[in-house]
């Protein structure tokens, strides 16, 4: 196979360097969580799923903070079935696959400083799901109804989001879970 001499900058070459040293050390000592945070990541690696194969079950807490990605494989939930704690914040995502919605034991999602424009419908459908941070979107209705029928949801921050009055006061007569949003003055 002929090379044209355009191998991969050093930067790309650090990045998927150390996204291998991550894994293999989730890997060899047995940890419980995936930490693939700052790794310029614009999607997540399909070789992981091949390296973590044997640990998968025993995966709680996958943190993708600060990459640079679009969207989110729907294999990361089929494979990781047993994610508690999920860290998307600070990538460009406007939407989550439907498989997140079959996470039976999620019980915290971050998607803080993202792309949202639409509220991800899916997350209402997670029975064990007790916190959900989308601070930082675009997010200009929310479905309330969906949310005060989660049955674990205690938290919900949803500050610096465009939120339209009708959906800001539904959500201030709420007493079933905190909330967190920006008022307008």
């Amino acid at each position: 196979m002929a090379v044209n001499g355009n191998s991969p900058n050093r930067n790309m070459a650090e990045a998927v360097a150390n996204v291998a040293r991550r894994i293999n050390a989730t890997v060899e000592e047995g940890k419980d969580s995936l930490d693939l945070s700052r790794c310029k990541l614009i999607s997540f690696p399909d070789g992981v799923f091949k390296v973590l194969r044997s640990v998968t079950g025993n995966i709680r807490v996958i943190t993708l903070a600060d990459n640079e990605m679009k969207s989110v494989s729907s294999k990361v939930f089929s494979t990781f079935t047993e994610l508690r704690e999920l860290d998307l914040q600070g990538n460009v995502l406007t939407k989550l696959p439907d498989s997140v919605g079959e996470m039976e034991h999620l019980t915290s999602i971050n998607l803080a400083n993202n792309s949202f424009s639409i509220f991800p419908d899916k997350l209402t459908e997670i029975a064990t799901l007790e916190r959900i941070n989308l601070e930082g979107n675009s997010i200009s209705e929310i479905p309330v109804d969906k949310l005060f029928n989660m049955p674990a949801l205690k938290w919900l921050n949803m500050k610096s989001n465009p939120l339209d009055s009708n959906t800001q006061s539904a959500l201030q007569s709420s007493n079933s879970f905190d909330i967190l949003m920006t008022r307008e003055s």
